[in-house]
């Protein structure tokens, strides 16, 4: 009788041991401006696009073209960009956060090594390096 209840014991913490010991969750990393920082760009080289109006502005870097971040703040930078071409090589500093969209998309895809990510960044500097260039 009393080797029957350690039985069942047994087998029930064999169970239930493997729920909480392979529970290792990690915190993801929020997305969206303003939310969790993923890096953070210090005079980064990058070819910055924009439209006339300066609603839609984004960036690519030089040493990663896949990926593409866009502005989270495009009013308060386009008026230092308005004086640059489209496209330009300019440099940018600011914090980079995961794009909400490119993350619930990836989430719902069985095959995620793609190169191209996508990016929201909350640009603090953009300038043309006068000197750097050739």
């Amino acid at each position: 009788m009393r080797n029957n209840l350690v039985r069942k014991i047994f087998v029930i913490l064999i169970i239930i041991l493997p729920v909480f010991s392979f529970s290792d969750c990690k915190k993801q990393k929020k997305c969206g401006c303003g939310k969790d920082v993923l890096f953070t760009f210090t005079d980064e080289p990058c070819n910055v696009y924009f439209n006339d109006t300066g609603t839609i502005i984004y960036l690519q870097t030089i040493g990663d073209p896949y990926s593409t971040y866009s502005f989270c703040n495009p009013v308060e930078m386009y008026p230092e960009l308005k004086n640059y071409q489209s496209g330009e090589e300019l440099m940018v500093s600011g914090n980079a956060y995961w794009d909400c969209n490119y993350v619930w998309q990836s989430s719902n895809q069985s095959y995620q090594t793609s190169l191209y990510k996508v990016y929201n960044i909350q640009v603090t500097k953009v300038y043309l390096d006068m000197y750097g260039k050739k």
